[in-house]
């Protein structure tokens, strides 16, 4: 081997290893790596999104990008918004963008709890139990009452979904859709609990 070829081939190893140390660093700090959505999943998952659907989407842990992509496609007319905070599936999501664009596709590299919910139309998400519970109150908060949420594989502790689908695969992939609930105004000071 050339001495081109060997540093070449050292220069993808060491890529590859650093790419992957970074995926178990951020998987150790949220929580969760990078998992892609199946087909079968991806297929289910779309037919509880309307494909007129305007506004913005947002996609939670986007990881790979198979998902942000086909709601980009099934959803036209919506401003798609990927969080991703592992750079190498968010490279390789990148890439792809560069390769085969979505216009209405936007890849972000920022942790989702610090942005703002306000004004989306739809909320999908792959997540884990300890990030849907932490997630919970901030969907309530930040998101109109009536819109959409969709979470693969995880419940929202302590909602009702409107709908339950479970994929024919490996795994029986339950899919939930939710819809935020209406808010309960105080209609002043009489309606606060004594002593408080």
């Amino acid at each position: 081997m050339s001495t081109a070829g060997a540093l070449l081939y050292l220069l993808l190893v060491g890529l590859l290893v650093a790419g992957m140390l970074s995926i178990v660093f951020h998987t150790l700090r949220t929580g969760i790596s990078p998992m892609p959505t199946s087909a079968k999943v991806r297929r289910q998952l779309l037919t509880l999104l309307p494909p007129e659907l305007e506004g913005t989407l947002l996609e939670l842990g986007s990881g790979w990008g198979t998902l942000a992509f086909a709601l980009a496609d099934h959803c036209p007319r919506a401003r798609v918004v990927a969080f991703e905070l592992s750079p190498l599936p968010l490279a390789f999501s990148r890439l792809r963008q560069r390769l085969a664009p979505r216009p209405n596709l936007q890849l972000v590299r920022e942790d989702f709890f610090r942005a703002s919910f306000s004004g989306a139309s739809a909320v999908v998400c792959y997540l884990f139990p300890g990030a849907m519970l932490r997630l919970a109150p901030k969907l309530s908060e930040e998101l109109a009452p009536g819109t959409r949420i969709l979470s693969h594989t995880f419940a929202l502790r302590g909602w009702k979904p409107l709908r339950t689908l479970v994929v024919d695969d490996l795994y029986r992939t339950p899919i939930y859709l939710y819809e935020v609930p209406p808010r309960h105004e105080s209609t002043g000071p009489a309606d606060k609990e004594p002593g408080r």
